[in-house]
């Protein structure tokens, strides 16, 4: 009883064994709870954080709109940031979550801010 797994956690566990990040191309993880998403660009190798946008700045956090909309809009402030950074490939971490809904929007938001994945 004690290795009792969720399918989200067997699905997110299955998609970290391929995906890996690195300084040229990092990995964009994100996590969707009920209310907010949150989407970091991490660099695997060095084990590092590179940027990080959620729903809960406060820029984003001022728009009104349904939750796949604050997606998108946070998917376009973490490809701001990655272009800061001279970062313009990635590779996309979906955390276990069906390609569906907010987590798509958030994608879309940022391939229109200039990701490519």
């Amino acid at each position: 009883m004690a290795n009792i797994l969720t399918k989200n956690q067997k699905r997110r566990f299955r998609i970290r064994k391929v995906v890996k990040g690195a300084a040229t191309r990092p990995r964009l993880s994100v996590f969707r709870s009920n209310s907010d998403i949150y989407a970091q660009l991490i660099d695997d190798t060095k084990g590092l954080t590179l940027a990080s946008a959620s729903s809960r700045d406060k820029d984003i956090k001022a728009q009104k709109g349904t939750k796949s909309e604050i997606s998108k809009l946070v998917g376009g402030a973490i490809a701001r940031k990655a272009s800061e950074l001279g970062i313009n490939a990635i590779v996309f971490d979906r955390g276990g979550k069906l390609y569906h809904g907010r987590i798509k929007a958030l994608a879309e938001g940022a391939r229109e801010g200039g990701l490519q994945f």
